[in-house]
């Protein structure tokens, strides 16, 4: 089983990456394959909006997307964590979502090679876990019109400071269990 984790928050080593990179060493741990990838790092650009890809199903713009697009038709699953910022993803992980549009073809049908497990992991500085549940269930709603195969999402609140993460043993927990669980769903 193949996992990836992509990561959208700016900063390094903070509570998205703990959050993301803990799901990923339980589902190593209970043998799956597993790749991180922190958006920050890449060479991802904005959407053109050309709709070429739609046609094609191959983006125009060279860059790190053309690597991700591999990536996700090549895994099982996909984490994708990011900071909740006014009220929505980092800009990093929206350019990342709208650079996915080469998997839709025009009459809505997915170019995706298989069920692909989507998992979503969001950090927020609001300690109230459903602040932003709306947000979440948008995002679950619209992952699922994509093709994806969402396995739910886990959210870890009141997480301001960089390493507040790990102090919450609860959420720690649970992420551990989702990415067992991410392993054993798959077969």
């Amino acid at each position: 089983m193949k996992l990836i984790g992509v990561e959208g928050s700016p900063r390094k080593n903070g509570n998205t990456e703990k959050l993301v990179q803990t799901i990923l060493e339980s589902a190593s741990e209970n043998g799956a394959d597993t790749k991180f990838y922190k958006l920050i790092e890449m060479n991802i650009s904005h959407c053109l909006g050309c709709f070429n890809c739609r046609e094609t199903g191959t983006c125009v713009t060279n860059d790190d997307m053309q690597l991700m697009h591999q990536e996700i038709q090549a895994s099982d699953a996909i984490i994708i964590g990011s900071p909740v910022y006014m009220w929505q993803v980092s800009g990093q992980t929206k350019r990342f979502m709208d650079r996915l549009v080469p998997f839709i073809r025009p009459d809505f049908t997915t170019r995706l090679n298989g069920k692909k497990r989507l998992l979503l992991a969001f950090t927020q500085g609001n300690p109230d876990e459903n602040a932003f549940k709306s947000y979440f269930e948008y995002l679950e709603n619209l992952f699922s019109f994509l093709h994806y195969d969402i396995q739910g999402t886990i959210v870890a609140s009141g997480t301001r400071d960089k390493n507040d993460l790990l102090q919450q043993a609860d959420t720690l927990e649970k992420a551990r269990e989702i990415g067992k669980k991410l392993v054993t769903s798959c077969g």
